[in-house]
């Protein structure tokens, strides 16, 4: 009889084998991006890729970007965020990208900016089964490229501690100003996450995130933006995914 095995101790052959790809077909990179409309963030994202396939497990797609294999996920929340950024991890992916949006935390942030996390404070629940019990680091020189990169296209953005949570929902004005008053840039719900499990499979990983709700005012994804901001958070969406794009063509 075949001893037990977890999913933990599953070969990155055996991977392979369940995702229906050859070792050369293994992605140089994953974007995943948390986003409740994973249809449409799914159909643009990949508008982008050429030869694109969906693997064995539904709503992961591999494709090209110029001489790079890709794999894309919208995945939203730590628990499925986790089942991407391990396989390709595992893998080889020689880099990790979380994309998406976050509430803002400083009233010095507005719509349309984009956060690039340093460390994510880790209350996902899941970053401290990878060993990053109470936060997770960014890969510095990684973050500095896509810093340089969103600089040229004239965004504004902001560096730091973020806070990844739970829920978007268990969250009060109480709890969101003890956010502030810790100085947490911003909070999401997948980045510390993609930090803790691209490192501990030795992949750098990075987190570019556009401010939509702004929390200290009480504003959420619920409320209307005006003309000015939603223009900014839409540009601020494309640019993180082409930024994304263009630090693939630095892999060696």
């Amino acid at each position: 009889m075949a001893s037990a095995k977890s999913i933990m101790e599953i070969t990155p052959a055996e991977w392979l084998a369940a995702l229906g790809l050859s070792a050369d077909q293994a992605p140089d990179a994953v974007i995943v991006e948390g986003s409740w409309w994973r249809q449409q963030r799914t159909d643009w994202r990949l508008s982008y890729l050429s030869d694109v396939d969906e693997l064995r497990f539904p709503d992961i797609f591999v494709g090209r970007w110029r001489d790079k294999r890709i794999a894309f996920c919208c995945a939203y929340g730590a628990p499925r965020t986790v089942e991407v950024a391990h396989l390709f991890a595992l893998l080889g992916a020689k880099l990790v990208v979380q994309i998406g949006t976050c509430g803002g935390l400083q009233p010095r942030l507005r719509p349309g900016d984009v956060i690039l996390p340093q460390v994510a404070i880790a209350r996902d629940g899941v970053a401290h089964l990878y060993g990053a019990v109470e936060a997770a680091l960014a890969s510095p020189d990684w973050s500095a490229k896509a810093e340089a990169a969103l600089l040229e296209r004239e965004h504004r953005v902001h560096q730091g501690t973020h806070l990844t949570w739970s829920s978007i929902f268990a969250q009060d004005q109480k709890l969101i100003e003890s956010w502030h008053k810790a100085d947490y840039l911003s909070v999401d719900m997948e980045t510390a996450t993609t930090f803790a499990v691209a490192g501990y499979f030795g992949a750098p990983a990075i987190s570019m995130l556009v401010v939509w709700d702004d929390l200290m005012r009480g504003k959420s994804f619920l409320d209307p933006l005006t003309a000015d901001e939603q223009a900014a958070l839409d540009r601020g969406n494309k640019d993180v995914y082409e930024v994304a794009l263009q630090l693939t063509e630095l892999l060696d």
